[in-house]
């Protein structure tokens, strides 16, 4: 459609046409972002690549980024507030157009679907539409004059020489100088960020399973030790950290296939609430300051721990978690290591047996995920499980695995009991440990009946920390340990 038909719409409706930007406005990410670094994880040396398209223009980049690593486009979040907004402007006869500086194809690819959207013009990879340039070429187009909708300080040139002005923004500051161009401003809030959303960004709940590192300093005779409390506390605030910047990076390595997830498409960078550009920042910075944290106990062997941490994640988000099985004992590892860490830091006794329990119990849960996602993916006729190396197929295997590796974990916390703990001078009553194999063996049994029922949350971690039995058993299993420790009345 030219520009000569958008003006007899508007001279009949009595309104000039509407443009709308895409980036940040439309849609509620970048997709130059998206493609960037999407391409980036895919091989980190890409990054030579990408600095050597920028050196020829940022449109250059836009185009052949997109071509070298497309996106899944119809799984791109888009602003629904925007999208009904213009979509009513366009029931009510009004010509709505989009003026974008994301590469052109890879828009008209995207806004396909949406059928009230008369024209689109983007970067061409010779010339970046934005800012100025975007300006003047509506300008020219739309003599009469326009509506522009965009969220941005670059919009800012355009809105200067459009009539109406939308700002469907989230900075205050762009706000502040649009509001002094004196033009009518419609406002379209943007949905913010919660505390609540920041806390399952960074996945403040999974920092219980950092409670592993006061494991050893009770079972290891440091319960008293002041100097151990602090490292041990230390150490769970670094390992924190560290774990929460992983987090972050694992959400931004698995955009693509979260969106495609039944529960995971709502997470903050898979639906857009929280900038991708924010959590390539985050992720370094949490990262960062664990390791700070760390070197404040002096101990070198934690910082090396740490680093192991880290690495291993690190391989975990961007190649082992495609693998089956290997994913679930992978993780099982990386509880393990929270219980080294909680060893050195104590400066305790290392325990064979406590480590064996541990990669043994921490399958077993792992495997417990991956059994009800696989659940719920046959429920919703999947073949394969998104983002990882499952297929309706392995079911079976990972519960029958999942079961046997928990009753593995039951016998291995007995020959601890047998082998070490009985024979440790510290415990007064070491017979109230009993209790552990058998708080073990009733828990696991619930999250395997559970996770049989099709009724366990995705994660069994979470759904420990809000059910009910789970606390009252691993408060069982805490007055056990008390009890050893410090005695029984009476006795």
């Amino acid at each position: 459609m030219g520009a000569d038909d958008g003006f007899l719409a508007s001279a009949a409706t009595g309104k000039v046409p509407l443009v709308v930007d895409l980036d940040g406005t439309l849609l509620a990410t970048d997709v130059l972002v998206e493609s960037l670094t999407a391409f980036v994880f895919r091989n980190p040396v890409n990054i030579i690549t990408a600095t050597g398209w920028l050196l020829q223009g940022r449109a250059t980049l836009k185009r052949k980024v997109a071509e070298a690593c497309p996106l899944d486009l119809a799984s791109l979040p888009f602003r629904d507030e925007v999208v009904d907004y213009a979509r009513a402007e366009a029931a009510s006869g009004r010509e709505v157009y989009v003026a974008t500086a994301a590469d052109q194809r890879l828009a008209e690819a995207l806004l396909a679907p949406l059928d009230f959207i008369k024209g689109v013009q983007g970067s061409d990879g010779v010339v970046n539409f934005k800012g100025r340039r975007k300006a003047e070429a509506l300008a020219d187009r739309f003599p009469d004059g326009f509506a522009y909708v965009g969220d941005s300080a670059p919009d800012l040139e355009v809105w200067r020489v459009a009539r109406d002005c939308v700002f469907a923004g989230g900075s205050g500051s762009v706000g502040r100088r649009l509001n002094r161009m004196g033009a009518p401003v419609t406002t379209l809030p943007p949905r913010r960020a919660g505390l609540g959303d920041w806390v399952k960004l960074l996945r403040l709940h999974q920092w219980a399973k950092n409670g592993l590192i006061f494991l050893p300093l009770m079972l290891g005779g440091a319960l008293l030790s002041g100097a151990a409390w602090l490292d041990c506390v230390l150490g769970f605030l670094a390992l924190g950290l560290i774990a929460s910047g992983t987090y972050v990076l694992n959400d931004l390595v698995d955009l693509q296939s979260d969106r495609r997830h039944w529960s995971k498409k709502k997470r903050a960078f898979a639906c857009g609430l929280v900038p991708i550009q924010l959590g390539l920042v985050l992720a370094p910075a949490c990262v960062i300051a664990g390791f700070a944290l760390g070197a404040l106990t002096g101990e070198w062997s934690l910082l090396a721990m740490l680093a192991a941490y880290l690495a291993t994640t690190v391989s975990y988000s961007l190649a082992i978690k495609q693998a089956p099985i290997l994913d679930a004992m992978t993780l099982a590892g990386l509880f393990t290591l929270r219980l080294a860490i909680g060893v050195v830091a104590a400066e305790v006794r290392w325990s064979p047996w406590l480590l064996v329990f541990s990669m043994f119990i921490f399958s077993s849960l792992s495997l417990a995920k991956r059994s009800t996602e696989l659940g719920r993916m046959a429920a919703k006729g999947l073949e394969r499980m998104p983002g990882r190396g499952y297929v309706k197929a392995d079911a079976p295997l990972v519960f029958a695995l999942g079961v046997s590796l928990s009753t593995a974990a039951t016998f291995v916390m007995v020959m601890y009991l047998i082998q070490d703990a009985f024979r440790a001078e510290f415990y007064h009553y070491p017979g109230a440990l009993w209790s552990m194999p058998v708080v073990i063996a009733l828990w696991t049994g619930r999250i395997w009946l559970l996770c049989g029922r099709q009724e366990l949350n995705d994660d069994p971690v979470l759904f420990a920390v809000k059910d009910k039995l789970s606390l009252l058993l691993g408060a069982v299993g805490a007055l056990g340990v008390a009890a050893a420790v410090f005695g029984l009345p009476g006795l």
